[in-house]
């Protein structure tokens, strides 16, 4: 049976401990009326049983699900005839587990079915099912166990509160420390990468140069077959396009929240504030149809009337489309900040003969600035992460300028296309995404700092 079942089997079995947990409770105090001789609520007895029951039981499953195919495979591949392996490289040996994965499941394999794979192919499909089974039984006698275990200890003077909010704050702790782990792998895959790239561009190359063409050979003899890796044009593609989206995005943002928080009806606040919020709910592919059949045309046609040489793929089109985009993260975490701010400051600047716009500018803008900073700090990554919209407004040339009405291209998209298909690990072409992604997480680092610098300085003065 799939693991899927057994997972809402332990928990309908935590759920069904939490409710035997509160009864007895009650039970060993003799009654609902001598409740007042528990150390905690029956609701806590409850818990300490299914805490019992349901952890250890899913840690087992989890852990068991993630190294069981490994185990597998490896005792698999130990079994395997010497002739079947001999002279296979990783790659090839990963395609022949993989057929005897397929031939097992009764799928599709690539190869000719031979006696030996078969055999293989039988011994794979035994072992999972003793597996399944062991899984099974171990799992529901892990939380039969817990829940014995938990009966046996509930008494009056068991406390039950302290228990399970120290096994609560364990849990916290260890999800906090997950997400910590997984920022530092992330940073750590990049930096490896990134050295083995190093390694063969040079980083004077990559940061200081001005041509990107990353493209290499199949031989050395061919055009091009080293590639140039300067990495220059992305990132004034990147900040050229933000820059526009900013331009577009901060002020339309920032005056529709001042807007609704302080000048707008009830009703035009409640139905202004969630149509505009609408637009942060439109896939960013959308926004690159828009931007590729409608703007980038208007931006072309207007820009012939007026003799100006646009090009068909423009900085400018993408970056009004994601202005336009990005205006919800603006406006609606300005208008909450806005909301935020004390009536009794408001009430101050009404009482010092202060009109209603002065209090705007010199009151609640200033003291909502950390929120309102965090806004375009958020509208700023949304833009400077953004793919479709510039694929297919902007193009994929890596073009050297600061002219809004040529093609250019950014850091992301580059990274979708040094990705895309079947590529080689150990090439400086596939190895340049990763060099890209380690810049623009230190750049984004480097905004981040400067923000919160802004935010601690304004939150010490107006709090």
């Amino acid at each position: 049976m799939p693991s899927s079942v057994l997972l809402l089997l332990l928990l309908a079995a935590t759920a069904a401990a939490y409710r035997f947990g509160s009864k007895k409770a009650v039970s060993v105090a003799g009654g609902k009326a001598r409740i007042k001789t528990l150390h905690s609520l029956p609701a806590y007895y409850g818990l300490y049983a299914a805490l019992w029951t349901g952890v250890p039981a899913l840690l087992l499953l989890g852990f068991w699900i993630g190294f069981q195919d490994t185990i597998i495979t490896a005792l698999v591949q130990a079994q395997l005839p010497a002739e079947m392996t001999a002279d296979l490289s990783e790659g090839r040996l990963s395609l022949l587990v993989n057929d005897i994965r397929n031939l097992a499941s009764g799928n599709i394999v690539a190869t000719d079915v031979t006696p030996a794979l078969q055999a293989a192919a039988d011994q794979y499909a035994r072992l999972v099912s003793i597996a399944d089974f062991a899984l099974w039984s171990v799992a529901l006698a892990v939380a039969l166990g817990g829940l014995a275990f938990a009966s046996r200890s509930i008494s009056p003077s068991l406390r039950a509160r302290n228990r399970v909010e120290t096994a609560l704050l364990v849990i916290m702790v260890i999800c906090s420390s997950i997400a910590i782990l997984t920022t530092i792998g992330i940073v750590l895959s990049m930096v490896f990468e990134s050295i083995r790239f190093f390694n063969e561009v040079s980083w004077a190359e990559f940061f200081f140069g001005l041509e990107w063409s990353p493209q290499t050979a199949l031989r050395a003899d061919q055009v091009g077959s080293s590639g140039v890796f300067g990495a220059v044009p992305l990132f004034a593609g990147t900040l050229l396009i933000s820059f526009l989206a900013m331009l577009i995005a901060v002020p339309i943002g920032l005056m529709s929240a001042i807007y609704l928080a302080e000048y707008a009806p009830r009703m035009v606040r409640a139905w202004a504030k969630p149509v505009l919020e609408v637009l942060a709910g439109i896939p960013t592919v959308v926004y690159g149809f828009f931007a590729a059949l409608t703007v980038a045309p208007f931006i072309r046609e207007t820009g012939g009337l007026l003799g100006l040489d646009v090009s068909s793929e423009s900085a400018l089109a993408a970056g009004m489309v994601m202005g336009i985009m990005i205006i919800p993260f603006v406006s609606s975490l300005s208008d909450d900040v806005i909301n935020a701010v004390p009536q009794s400051m408001r009430d101050g600047s009404y009482a010092l003969g202060a009109t209603q716009s002065e209090t705007v500018k010199r009151v609640i803008i200033p003291a909502a600035l950390p929120g309102i900073v965090g806004g375009i700090l958020l509208a700023v990554s949304r833009a400077i992460g953004e793919t479709m919209i510039v694929v297919m407004a902007a193009g994929l040339a890596a073009n050297l300028t600061w002219n809004p009405l040529e093609s250019v291209t950014t850091v992301t998209v580059q990274i979708v296309t040094l990705l895309t298909g079947d590529q080689e690990f150990d090439s400086a072409k596939t190895l340049a995404a990763f060099a890209l992604g380690l810049t623009l997480f230190g750049v984004t680092l480097i905004l981040n700092v400067i923000a919160l610098g802004i935010v601690r300085k304004y939150r010490e003065q107006y709090e």
